[in-house]
């Protein structure tokens, strides 16, 4: 009942209820539909040891949005859910797990270890979709994927197995980022670099055929220095052009090494000497293959040095640092040591400096498979969103490099390759398990003990996901890919050559890259700072939908969004306007005169200019909004519904035609713009909008987010109507403006106003809107002047070509009142002589965040804006 409708909205009473409806009812699931056009949006799957943070907020935002809206288009729109295994971030959780127990892995084995994972995965691993839920997002649950399922794996085995017959899978030894704490190989990307503050070491190597000579090398890396095979000079050095081939004795090892000559060398780093370890660097690796030297591994893989770093065996790599230079130092073969910033690769889960480190890894050879995926991006078969990420995406896969496949962990996808031990024949690469050797017939073999890079399963995503052929034809190439900008190497041009490789296809036809979360200072979220905003306490407080309206609204296309708490209350107060709106015209509605189709009503009716503007303008703002959606502008669509709902409908529209409510265009009109807004809004804010339209429509079975989106009725479009409406309310709002600078209070009602307008079309329509403007403006008299002369003890604005004067006798002391206003102009202008101060400072330009000094900025445009309008106040008074 509408008398039921409570004063203030509790998102607690909707929220789950409305979800649980959803679900029951089936309402997010998608199928096959020759009727319909598919639209297809693939989840990037959370971490199955995710929790829910303000990253996974925006993106699956974005994403409900586009499913919402898509579907209430009349597209067949299907949101694939699921979860990724997380090799090494699920590993290193179960890890600390049993560390509690007193337990390493090795301790359980690699197949009671894995058990252990399966079952935590059970009990923890929902934990993320539980809070997508919470969020209000549309997935087709039914359809929930995990990269471990038993299909899925076959799929990714399917797709090693192929890329092994083209030639395009290979092992070989080769430099790679090796974390020492996890033990595994690391892609470029799972080893971002971080600047420190290091060294620079110069050490002595002497010469072999005079001891007492030296040639210097700098390095960063001393202990190192137990596998050089070589020291390198540019052969451009005039320095050292005589010394090529010369032997030198490396120290503490006593071993034999070349100088050697190669262009690579930068005679500008340190002496422009430089040591060679092809074991321990990827330009020294180069090196020793060009120039056949050894290699020479002085590590074990948990960064131990080994029996190879003679008496530093079993020294962790930091601690043998010391002892060298130590050592190094009292044989004086320590020269200098220098501040020396540099970047260093860190393991992106457990952040333990990476070890450069000489490994037998597997590889896929990428240049093939890159070059479809690059011609798909330029042809614009693919498009990127915001624009400016095409460039850095084609700069990646233009240099690509081949992807280190392998990884030395337990969880994750087995390598299906496995070996013969009795007859050592080459690897076999099979979908099922062998049951014999091919070559020897032998049946002792063995798999490969290592694990699939995380993201070789997660390349297949857009295809794998579906179990059937039907489906995978219908859905498939999905339609948008809504993903943040750290994974564009990781998963993105990975996913567009795995869809054009295995499928032939492009795997999404956009893709929008929308930016990282930041605090109101622009750092990044972390634990480590502190500064984290929980969404899930933000829904506890505010509710979902002002989450969601609030990370949108102020989320420009592809731009970092900052937050604070205080952010979220926009949220919350639009849904309360929302509530409160919809409340009064609830309980204001005769739902016998609502009856009627608006086009046939708009047509059948001679509407005031009040209806006609109002009906216009909403489908004005739709137009815009759809534009919006089209263009990946979310905020500016969120925005757009934001000021026409609360300003022109609230603020504008329901309190004119407050007075005569009950007649029947009135209801006709207000009912349709509010049943027609929720809808618009429901792909935004789902949970407010499904509760109103309920008690709208009264439908026990049916759901908002199964309606038709509003149809753009070109018709109703009234651009005049919608001049001639704005002309009125900056009359109304130039008053009210008046009134403030006149600082009288709102609820004075003993104020006259006269207004002179010299165009008659215009004039008339003011005239027919004098008691509007009355009420509106709160004036106890308003005169319609047929001609203006500027009189004393009057104040005067003009608005566009409209004269606006207020009588000041009686209403204000007016030589107070510009003593007052001088008051506010000389305090303000000391504020600004303060701002410009603060903003010359250069101390302070450099350590202030950006997001700060721009705040400072705009308040000082305002403090300068302010001035100039209290100065034109006071000059205007007379």
């Amino acid at each position: 009942m509408i008398d039921e409708i409570p004063k203030q909205y509790n998102p607690k009473d909707t929220e789950d209820k409305w979800y649980k409806f959803w679900e029951e009812n089936n309402l997010f699931a998608a199928k096959t539909n020759p009727v319909k056009k598919p639209y297809t949006i693939v989840i990037p799957p959370p971490n199955v040891t995710g929790i829910l943070h303000m990253g996974h907020a925006l993106n699956n935002t974005i994403q409900d949005i586009l499913i919402r809206y898509q579907r209430m288009k009349g597209l067949e729109a299907l949101w694939m859910p699921g979860t990724d295994h997380a090799g090494i971030a699920t590993q290193n959780v179960v890890e600390k797990a049993i560390a509690k127990e007193g337990l390493k892995r090795q301790d359980l084995g690699r197949e009671k270890f894995i058990e252990r994972v399966w079952a935590w995965k059970e009990q923890y691993g929902s934990t993320i979709i539980r809070q997508l839920k919470k969020l209000g997002a549309s997935c087709d649950w039914k359809r929930e994927r995990f990269t471990m399922d038993e299909e899925y794996s076959e799929a990714v085995k399917d797709a090693f197995v192929m890329l092994w017959k083209k030639g395009l899978i290979y092992q070989d030894d080769k430099i790679i980022n090796w974390c020492p704490r996890c033990q595994t190989a690391l892609s470029d990307e799972e080893a971002p670099h971080r600047e420190l503050q290091g060294n620079l070491y110069y050490l002595k190597y002497p010469f072999k055929d005079n001891p007492d000579e030296f040639i210097v090398v700098a390095t960063t890396r001393p202990e190192t220095m137990l596998g050089d095979t070589a020291v390198a000079v540019n052969p451009k050095d005039k320095r050292y052009k005589k010394l090529a081939g010369k032997t030198l004795i490396l120290p503490l090892i006593n071993r034999e090494i070349k100088i050697i000559s190669d262009t690579i060398v930068d005679m500008q780093f340190g002496t422009g000497a430089v040591k060679v370890t092809p074991a321990h660097d990827p330009n020294d690796y180069s090196l020793g293959k060009k120039h056949h030297l050894e290699f020479i591994k002085v590590m074990h893989p948990d960064a131990r040095m080994n029996e190879n770093a003679g008496d530093y065996q079993n020294m962790d790599r930091l601690e043998a640092r010391e002892v060298i230079l130590e050592d190094l130092k009292e044989k004086g073969l320590l020269e200098k040591v220098e501040l020396h910033p540099l970047s260093a690769g860190h393991c992106y889960r457990c952040h333990t400096i990476i070890e450069p480190y000489l490994s037998r890894q597997w590889f896929v050879k990428m240049a093939s498979l890159a070059k479809p995926a690059i011609e798909a991006v330029k042809k614009g078969k693919i498009k990127f969103h915001p624009q400016r990420w095409t460039k850095v995406y084609l700069n990646w896969m233009e240099n690509i490099q081949d992807w280190c496949i392998s990884r030395q962990i337990w969880w994750g996808h087995r390598i299906p390759i496995w070996y013969c031990l009795d007859c050592k024949n080459a690897a076999m690469a099979s979908v099922e398990t062998p049951v014999k050797c091919i070559k020897c017939g032998s049946t002792n073999i063995e798999q490969d003990r290592d694990v699939l890079d995380t993201w070789f399963s997660s390349w297949l995503w857009p295809f794998a996901t579906f179990k059937s052929k039907e489906d995978l034809r219908y859905f498939y190439p999905t339609s948008s890919l809504v993903t943040a900008p750290e994974i564009i190497f990781f998963w993105v041009a990975r996913m567009i050559m795995a869809g054009l490789e295995f499928q032939n296809k492009i795997p999404f036809k956009d893709v929008y890259i929308h930016g990282t979360v930041r605090d109101i200072e622009g750092k990044k979220m972390s634990k480590s700072l502190g500064n984290i905003i929980d969404p899930l306490e933000i829904i506890n407080e505010y509710g979902a939908d002002a989450l969601r309206f609030s990370l949108i609204s102020i989320t420009a296309q592809g731009q970092d969004v900052y937050l604070s708490k205080e952010r979220f209350e926009q949220g919350r107060n639009f849904a309360n306007k929302i509530w409160n709106a919809s409340r009064f015209i609830l309980m204001n509605l005769d739902t016998a005169q609502i009856k009627t189709d608006l086009c046939v009503f708009f047509k059948k009716e001679g509407l005031s200019l009040t209806n006609r503007w109002i009906l216009s303008r909403f489908y004005s703002t739709l137009k815009d909004v759809e534009k919006s959606l089209g263009n990946y502008q979310f905020n500016e669509a969120a925005n757009l519904l934001y000021g026409f709902f609360w300003h022109e409908f609230c603020d504008w529209y329901l309190e004119i035609i407050k007075a005569d409510i009950q007649n029947p265009h009135n209801q006709m009109v207000m009912y349709k713009i509010l049943e027609k807004s929720l809808r618009a809004m429901h792909p935004f804010m789902p949970f407010i909008t499904e509760e109103l339209w309920q008690r709208l429509s009264a439908s026990e079975d049916s759901s908002i987010m199964i309606q038709s989106w509003p149809h753009i009725q070109g018709d109703i479009i009234d651009l005049k109507s919608e001049r001639i409406m704005a002309e009125v309310l900056e009359i109304i709002t130039g008053i009210r403006n008046m009134r403030l600078e006149l600082d009288i209070p709102p609820q004075a009602d003993n104020i006259a106003a006269k207004i002179f307008i010299p165009h008659n079309h215009k004039k008339e329509v003011v005239e027919s809107f004098t008691e509007q403007i009355k009420s509106l403006a709160r004036l106890k008299q308003l005169t319609i002047l047929s001609e203006y002369k500027r009189a004393s003890g009057e104040f005067a604005s003009v608005v566009k070509d409209a004269h606006i004067v207020i009588p000041l006798f009686g209403v204000i002391d007016l030589e107070k009142h510009k003593e007052k206003i001088s008051s506010k102009i000389n305090k303000a202008e000391a504020e600004i002589n303060a701002k410009e101060k603060m903003l010359g400072d250069k101390n302070f330009l450099k350590r202030a965040p950006r997001e700060i000094v721009e705040k400072e900025q705009e308040k000082l445009k305002n403090l300068k804006e302010r001035v100039q309008k209290l100065k034109g106040v006071r000059d205007a008074l007379k």
